[in-house]
């Protein structure tokens, strides 16, 4: 069906306001908020803790001519928290220096070493960026050699104390207000604020400075990529900084899109299935520097090369990830005794340590319930897991209550890494599954649950153009997932041996519907192709879930389902 985007309407297609209304925007007021660009309207982003005595000792550096150091995590998060500070300091003429660890050297966070290391390379104020917030050690050597440490993070207080740093910009530090929307924001959100704070005390002292608009790029991607949710906070961050990629002035990012995709709007879905991919790769082989060289480089040739390495590396990354998924379900499927059990844990020694956290979320999504994946650590004797969600459970509130097992761990409410000696994993199992009984299982497993149902005439142009008025889409706004009854498969054709393309239609319309799987041969719980065309033929319809897309091809735009599942109409 050929998608025609010059119809224009004055109001909402009625599936987009009964999708709104479904959920909680019922009226006016909250719909105008949800669809807000203004800027003006957010909570004062400059009121936490410690900002302006971070910005203090930044702009007394600069003035003083002391070297300052950017330490930021190995991941999206914090490889755009780093390439926005370089941007930022380069506006107003200032070099820093860019540092991020290996997650196989020195692995999560700020360590001593890393300390003594920027010390030693003459750096006097150094700032962390998505994370530090768990790195007491690393600060009370900064207090020791006398380098000032400015942490700002997002991830969860969780010590006795917090870390004795210099200043700790972190919405989620224990004594912020436990009902401040701020608490949202990623890593690369408290980055821009903390630059924010910089720009607005450096006008106040009569300087010139250039506006950070631009720099918004960037939190749009360590946003999304990072599944922080959506509040109206973080939606109206994301929409100013999406629209500007089309015409972003910032060689590295450009090089992400083709000039036929920045000729139109750019999907949140673009930056969280292609942008973060790329940028995570690197990090999750070896070292995440070319990541970060490509989001700061200026020469067109060279970022071009630095994307074709990532793209390259991302090849691999997909590789590996397959074979560690394949050997994780197999353990589990072995493993399992009940038809219904509450957590994957899963150990293998020789996994690869940097797609284990892709490799648990993908668990989730086939096995519906929270998953642990883990492998060998450098350490002789400890063994590394990375750790995901399901459904409402707060995986870090979880792993919190049996910290005493652990070496090191972190995280958040979707998302959390832990480190502990192997000989502790039995009885870590014993503990998690007698904890989990505990939880009703509605809110610890991830149920398939669609948005609306609508009918065939309802898919059109028309609603294409108002889902796209919702976007960004991510964590708290997902992309809705519709259902349709009454569908026929006319036929079917298997790509890769795992994708499927579909074509169905529908006794009551003459028009066509085509749609696309992807890695759906195999899938766990799901019906093959094979199997729906018999129950086809028993006399049964079929439903589909599926989300709405546009196929973009030799210029054309074509609507096509992206479809999830398909069951028949009796089941």
């Amino acid at each position: 069906m050929e998608l025609n985007t010059s119809t224009s309407s004055q109001s909402f297609h009625p599936v987009v306001l009964e999708l709104l209304k479904k959920r909680g925007l019922d009226t006016a007021e909250k719909l105008k908020d949800f669809l807000s660009w203004d800027l003006k309207s957010l909570p004062l982003l400059t009121e936490l803790k410690d900002l302006e005595k971070a910005s203090e000792r930044i702009i007394r550096a600069i003035e003083n001519n002391e070297k300052i150091g950017i330490y930021g995590d190995y991941d999206v998060d914090g490889t755009t928290s780093c390439a926005l500070f370089h941007y930022f300091f380069k506006f107003i003429g200032v070099e820093v220096e860019l540092i991020q660890p290996s997650r196989f050297k020195e692995g999560y966070g700020i360590h001593p070493p890393a300390i003594d290391k920027a010390f030693d390379d003459g750096i006097r104020v150094l700032i962390t960026v998505d994370c530090g917030i768990t790195n007491s050690a690393a600060a009370e050597r900064a207090l020791e050699i006398g380098i000032d440490l400015i942490i700002t993070d997002h991830h969860t207080d969780a010590l006795e104390e917090m870390p004795r740093a210099y200043a700790i910009v972190n919405p989620n530090r224990r004594d912020e207000p436990k009902d401040s929307p701020l608490k949202m924001l990623s890593g690369c959100a408290v980055a821009f604020v903390t630059c924010l704070q910089v720009r607005n005390d450096l006008i106040a002292q009569g300087k010139q400075c250039p506006s950070l608009y631009p720099l918004l790029q960037f939190v749009a991607i360590g946003t999304i990529c990072d599944l922080v949710p959506l509040n109206s906070i973080n939606l109206k961050l994301v929409r100013h900084g999406l629209s500007q990629i089309k015409n972003t002035q910032f060689t590295g990012i450009k090089t992400f899109f083709t000039p036929e995709e920045r000729q139109r709007p750019i999907p949140s879905e673009k930056l969280g299935f292609h942008v973060g991919p790329l940028i995570n790769s690197k990090g999750r082989l070896d070292h995440p520097e070319m990541a970060l060289k490509l989001l700061i480089a200026e020469d067109g040739q060279k970022a071009f090369e630095l994307y074709s390495h990532l793209e390259h590396c991302n090849r691999e990354r997909k590789f590996i990830t397959a074979e560690v998924y394949d050997g994780a379900e197999e353990k589990i499927l072995k493993e399992v005794e009940e038809e219904h059990f509450s957590i994957s844990i899963v150990y293998a020694p020789d996994w690869h340590e940097g797609v284990v956290g892709i490799v648990a979320s993908r668990l989730v999504e086939t096995f519906k319930v929270p998953a642990i994946v883990f492998t060998d650590a450098e350490e002789e004797g400890l063994i590394k897991g990375s750790a995901r969600s399901a459904g409402e459970l707060n995986i870090f509130d979880l792993l919190n209550e049996h910290k005493d097992l652990f070496s090191k761990f972190g995280g958040h409410k979707a998302a959390a890494g832990l480190s502990l000696p192997k000989q502790n994993l039995e009885e870590f199992k014993k503990r998690i599954n007698q904890t989990l009984k505990d939880i009703p299982e509605i809110e610890r497993t991830r149920t398939q649950t669609y948005d609306l149902e609508i009918r065939p005439s309802d898919i059109s142009a028309a609603l294409i153009r108002d889902l796209q008025k919702c976007e960004p889409f991510g964590n708290l706004n997902e992309k809705p997932l519709f259902k349709l009854s009454g569908m026929t498969l006319d036929s079917f054709s298997i790509l890769k041996e795992k994708h499927v393309r579909w074509n169905f239609s529908h006794p009551d319309l003459p028009k066509k519907f085509q749609g696309i799987s992807f890695n759906y041969v195999g899938k766990w719980g799901h019906l093959s192709p094979q199997e729906l065309i018999r129950f086809q033929k028993q006399g049964d319809s079929l439903c589909l879930f599926f989300y709405l897309g546009v196929n973009h091809f030799r210029g054309n735009e074509f609507i096509q389902l992206m479809v999830q599942e398909v069951r028949p109409g009796a089941i």
